[in-house]
């Protein structure tokens, strides 16, 4: 894109990013009570199947989901037009994701300003090494990441990393405000926590909490994965490294059916959402649908989007990520080429 087009696609953009209080409200009735609503319903259900406590508990996490997304516009200062309605309601929704509030804000904002950049990566983002530096790490670091893009681990392990200790320790870089927000969500929870396990008993609390953590989790890794990772994703270099082509280029169009499209907060417009962050959720499918730009993002759908899993290495001189199988067969093919250069032999 030129200067120019860069300028009007902001330009045409802008008209969406702007909350509206009624929509944030309606938003939030029918997203965080649902979650206590079903939340109770297991609870009850556990005299009746655990198979049915369970079920309920997954369909709990997709609000719990949903309610991310809540937490997620308020970081950006995009749910409300109040910058304290957005602290307070941020907050709370972080106790019930998990996550604390100031802390993921600053992180977030990082990983806006960073992604796709290759010279700035490692906050708020997958890890994500290139076919290089693959090739000349020592053994244990590729163990390392082999292990880490191992989807059991990343979508197995990681949300128990994620919320039970990423989410509960400070960075130590971190701000008087970010530390205290941090301890005062860690204390809501365990004293919330601690009665829900007095009341119910551990093993029922683990079986509905864990569960739809879990889950939610789960689901959360996969979306933020699957809409970086696919196999024309925008990388480049500092130096030739633009923010709009990061958002539409390096930000994939997640087609989901209606419903998981609701369930996700329109999640799935990540373009969208990464060329202007201050447009509230509900608003990014609209702004998808008339702004005709954004309508050339790689477009993934729910079938599409599992051949995501194969790529592990990015490979920055042809633009696209690869397995590992590929970049063995690149490095044969490298080694090969060395070989067959004809030897030039010293004349005595």
């Amino acid at each position: 894109m030129s200067k120019e087009q860069t300028k009007q696609l902001h330009k045409d953009v802008a008209p969406f990013a702007k909350s509206d209080l009624k929509k944030s409200i309606v938003q939030m009735i029918n997203t965080i009570p649902p979650i206590f609503i079903l939340w109770f319903l297991a609870y009850k259900s556990l005299s009746v199947s655990v198979t049915l406590t369970v079920v309920l508990s997954i369909v709990a996490a997709f609000f719990v989901v949903r309610t991310f997304i809540i937490f997620h516009d308020c970081t950006h200062g995009s749910f409300f037009r109040n910058k304290k309605a957005n602290s307070i309601v941020g907050t709370i929704t972080g106790v019930l994701t998990l996550f604390p509030y100031e802390k993921w804000k600053r992180e977030h904002s990082i990983h806006h300003a960073t992604s796709s950049n290759l010279d700035k990566r490692g906050v708020g983002d997958i890890w994500v090494m290139t076919v290089e530096e693959y090739k000349n790490a020592s053994k244990f670091e590729r163990f390392s990441y082999r292990v880490y893009r191992n989807p059991i681990v990343l979508f197995g392990f990681g949300p128990l990393y994620l919320v039970l200790i990423s989410g509960r320790f400070n960075r130590k870089d971190a701000r008087k405000k970010e530390r205290m927000n941090t301890y005062l969500i860690n204390i809501i929870l365990v004293a919330v926590y601690t009665v829900l396990i007095v009341a119910i008993g551990w093993k029922a609390f683990l079986l509905i909490q864990g569960t739809m953590m879990f889950t939610a989790g789960a689901l959360g890794i996969w979306l933020f994965y699957i809409q970086h990772t696919f196999e024309d994703s925008y990388f480049e270099e500092e130096t030739d490294w633009d923010y709009v082509k990061a958002a539409v280029e390096g930000s994939s169009y997640y087609q989901l059916p209606r419903v998981l499209q609701w369930a996700t907060g329109n999640i799935g417009f990540h373009h969208v959402h990464h060329l202007a962050p201050r447009v509230p959720n509900y608003n990014l499918e609209m702004a998808h649908e008339l702004t005709p730009p954004l309508q050339k993002a790689t477009t993934i759908t729910l079938k599409t989007s599992f051949e995501s899993l194969r790529y592990r290495l990015y490979d920055p001189n042809n633009k696209k990520f690869i397995t590992f199988k590929e970049a063995k067969q690149y490095s044969f093919k490298e080694k090969l080429s060395i070989d067959l250069k004809p030897k030039r032999t010293r004349l005595s």
